[in-house]
Parts: C-alpha cells; sequence; structure tokens
C-alpha cells in the first residue's frame, strides 16, 4: 500500500510524496499556467534525478506542444473523412480557453508538462506519457452526453471565450492554484456531470493506474492540481481491469441506431404512400417540398458562415440526401467541399487559438470558417428536416 511520507519538509504542499516497499512516487500537483509550477517541476527533477518522470500527456498532447510546425501535418480532409471536426473543434476550444487564461498571466498553456520533459531529457531520465489518448478522451465525453446538454457545453466553452471580464489578481492567484480544466469544471457545477466522470475520474483512475504500473523506484509524476486527490486515492486500487473499458469509445447503442434509421424510412415511406394514395404528381410536389425545406436551410446556413460558393451550392444539393441517412451529415460534406474550395494557410492554424476568442474572427480565419460551415449547415439541414417531416406526414394522414 502506497503510504504518504510526511519526513520530508522540505518540498511545498503541492508535491505529495508516497512510499510503497522499496518505490517512492513524488506526485506534483500543477497549474497548467503557472510559472510557479513550472520552477517546482524543474527543481524537483533535478534534486531527486529520479528512475522515471511521469508526465500528464498523451502522445498527440505531446507532440502539440513540442512540434512548433505541427499544424503543416493536419491532414483536415482526413479529420473530416473520419469524422473527428467536431472532436478536433472542442480541443481547440479547450485549448483555446487554456492559451487564453495563460495569456493573462504570461505563461503558455502546458509550460510546466514541457519543463519536466525538457528537464528530464537534460539529465537522460526516461520519459512516461501517462495520460489517455485526448481523442479516446473527447469522444467518450460527447457520447456521454445528452443531446440536450451536448448544446450547453458547446454553449458554455463559446461564452468562456468571448467573454470579456477582467481577471483581478484575486482570480489569478486562485488560478495559479487549480488545474485548468478543474476551473472549467468547477464553473459548470453539477450540470454536466457525466462530462466531469469522463474528463476527470476517470483519467484519475488511468493515470493512477499508468504511474503505479511503472517499474521504476524512484517516480517524479507531474500532473494538473485537479488530478492529484483522484490519483492518490486510485494509487492503492488496483485497477487495472478498467483500463479497457476506459480507453475506448462506447459504440451508438442499438437505440440510436434505430432512431437514426426510422426518420428516413418513414419520410420515403410517407412519399411513396402519397404515390400510391393520391397519385404520382402529389408525391412528386412532396418530394420537391423535402429538397426545398432541407436545401434553402443548409444553403443558408453557408451562406451565413460566407462560404464558397461551391460549398453554398454542394449544401443545397447535399441536405436533402444526407437528411435520409444517419451515416454522414450535410456539415461534414460541406466542411469538404469548404476545405477543397479554400484551404486554410499555415498562418491561420497558428493565430487560431486567438482568433477563436474574437467573433469577428470566425469569418477572417479560414480554418475557423470551414468549423462555421460544419456547424451552420448541419443546423439548417436539422430544421429542414424537421419543417419536411412534418409536412410530408401531415399530408399522408391529412
Amino acid at each position: 500500500m502506497f503510504t504518504p511520507d510526511t519526513t520530508q519538509t522540505d518540498y511545498p504542499e503541492d508535491v505529495h510524496i508516497v512510499r510503497h516497499n522499496n518505490q517512492t512516487i513524488f506526485l506534483i500537483g500543477t497549474a497548467h499556467i503557472s510559472q510557479k509550477s513550472v520552477d517546482l517541476v524543474e527543481a524537483t527533477i533535478t534534486q531527486e534525478m529520479p528512475d522515471a518522470v511521469c508526465i500528464e500527456l498523451d502522445d498527440k498532447r505531446y507532440d502539440a506542444l513540442t512540434q512548433k510546425k505541427r499544424w503543416e501535418t493536419l491532414d483536415l480532409k482526413e479529420v473530416i473523412r473520419k469524422k473527428q471536426l467536431a472532436t478536433l473543434l472542442i480541443n481547440m476550444l479547450m485549448a483555446s480557453y487554456q492559451k487564453k487564461l495563460g495569456n493573462k498571466l504570461g505563461v503558455a498553456p502546458g509550460a510546466e508538462l514541457i519543463a519536466a520533459a525538457r528537464t528530464a531529457k537534460q539529465h537522460d531520465i526516461p520519459i512516461l506519457l501517462c495520460d489517455r489518448d485526448v481523442r479516446i478522451t473527447l469522444r467518450r465525453a460527447w457520447k456521454s452526453t445528452s443531446f440536450f446538454k451536448k448544446g450547453y457545453l458547446f454553449a458554455a466553452l463559446l461564452g468562456s471565450f468571448f467573454d470579456r471580464t477582467e481577471v483581478d489578481e484575486e482570480k489569478l492567484t486562485e488560478l495559479k492554484k487549480k488545474d485548468v480544466l478543474e476551473e472549467l469544471m468547477d464553473e459548470m457545477g453539477d450540470t454536466l456531470p457525466d462530462v466531469k466522470r469522463v474528463l476527470i475520474d476517470e483519467r484519475d483512475v488511468y493515470l493512477a493506474e499508468k504511474i503505479r504500473s511503472c517499474s521504476a523506484e524512484k517516480i517524479v509524476a507531474v500532473v494538473g492540481a485537479g488530478h492529484v486527490g483522484g490519483i492518490l486515492k486510485h494509487l492503492n486500487i488496483d485497477n487495472s481491469d478498467k483500463m479497457q473499458e476506459i480507453s475506448t469509445i462506447p459504440p451508438v447503442s442499438q437505440v440510436f441506431k434505430i432512431l437514426g434509421w426510422s426518420i428516413p424510412l418513414i419520410i420515403i415511406g410517407s412519399i411513396v404512400t402519397i404515390g400510391f394514395k393520391k397519385g404520382a404528381s402529389v408525391a412528386g410536389a412532396n418530394l420537391l417540398y423535402w429538397v426545398l425545406a432541407n436545401g434553402i436551410p443548409s444553403a443558408g446556413g453557408a451562406l451565413l458562415a460566407m462560404a464558397h460558393p461551391f460549398t453554398t451550392i454542394s449544401a443545397f444539393a447535399a441536405a436533402p440526401v444526407t437528411s435520409l441517412t444517419p451515416v454522414i451529415g450535410a456539415g461534414y460534406v460541406t466542411a469538404f467541399i469548404q476545405v477543397m474550395s479554400c484551404p486554410p494557410v499555415v498562418k491561420e492554424f497558428e493565430t487560431v487559438a486567438d482568433d477563436m476568442s474574437h467573433l469577428t474572427r470566425w469569418w477572417k480565419n479560414k480554418l475557423l470558417r470551414v468549423f462555421l460551415v460544419f456547424i451552420l449547415t448541419g443546423l439548417g439541414s436539422a430544421i429542414g428536416t424537421w419543417i419536411g417531416g412534418y409536412e410530408i406526414v401531415k399530408n399522408l394522414i391529412g
């Protein structure tokens, strides 16, 4: 059993020392935007010279923080093909939120994690990336959230970026003591318990299991302050049987699959039935109504996003078809056309974190405009589906 070591009093309260047999873990709780955390991490690793350094990062986030030209390797078309555009957007919103707070404190987000890796490399100490794949974390969080709470989550994230309230010294001091993710979760309160479970609680289990399974005798583990309590709790619990479950994206339930196909079947079935009951001309009129009801709002969304003309045309053409299949939405089709017609340049990838916090720049930055196209055309298609579906069913039973 790992037990706290209270004999070493020369470390601040942010460093938690636990021992088990011949193994010693120095667990450092940091704020991802604090220079104090950077200094503490560097000093602890240099003083203790551990056998391994565990860092709260996965491969993707590590590359994102360390590779200056990481945007050059991002294939937006591949992201869209894999239907991961929503995940990318949320990831970028979170990064922008951290950068916004980091700018107020004069420290880049994740600076202490990079400092841990840099210091370990200087002393030839092995580095272990102990966090869960960020794509799995975000997709599990998204899937665990109900439809209506997805909207609340997205609105809360956007609201935090456009908030121009100045952060006073008291607030800055508080932020330095907390993990940014914990701060965001506190602001959301009890409204999104499933999101907190995935973003915080599951990762506490994952991080603790990765740290406790490390064979090194002396370990320095650098994690966000919001994870310290959970990690200390789970270090003494064998959660190896849970790792596979929390490391996979849960499949879409059969209920949602049935619901996803039920709307297209109802629409198509209704038009066919109208044709038999009222004639081909009436069925054709309902089919035309469906096309217009879907195409016009979706194309309108493209116009609002100031999309390329080809994108607007594709929105009108794709929405009536994609609304009849749950396999792909109009937003993904139009986003792909927008990337092909008006590809973002490297500079816009590099400034996107700052541009996200200014509403007007969403239309000026070509990358953010892709997200606007994705969201607004998809929303227009969804509105058109309900309007068109209601009218067709009403004509069937009327």
